[in-house]
């Protein structure tokens, strides 16, 4: 079985940081390589907060803080791979879905952003 790697990240509704979770498949599971966490910073999170509720500008607001949040997700990205010294291009695969600004199930749909290619 050739050998896979998988990246995890995750920003919560505390708004507090970014972590990264990096993994090998194995033989029956996965296996956790390393761990990262990344502090949001003050101004960001304060964004995403103001973001849950309608304002000017948001789609502006919106796609900087999708840019914002992709930052962070590649610097607890780069902390994972340093922490076992391996290179980007031999992760098969990252799952991240964003921060959620608004969750709104009696509307059918929630909104998390990121700017994935970034």
């Amino acid at each position: 079985m050739a050998q896979r790697f998988f990246i995890g990240i995750m920003s919560g509704t505390s708004m507090d940081g970014v972590d990264a979770v990096l993994a090998q498949e194995q033989p029956g599971g996965l296996i956790r390589l390393a761990r990262a966490s990344v502090a949001m910073p003050t101004a960001l999170a304060a964004e995403c907060l103001a973001l849950n509720q309608a304002g000017a500008d948001e789609l502006h607001r919106a796609a900087l803080v999708a840019a914002a949040i992709a930052r962070l997700y590649a610097e607890a990205t780069q902390q994972v791979l340093g922490q076992v010294g391996l290179a980007p291009s031999a992760i098969s695969a990252i799952g991240a879905h964003g921060q959620t600004v608004r969750h709104r199930p009696d509307a059918g749909y929630t909104c998390q952003l990121l700017d994935g290619a970034l």
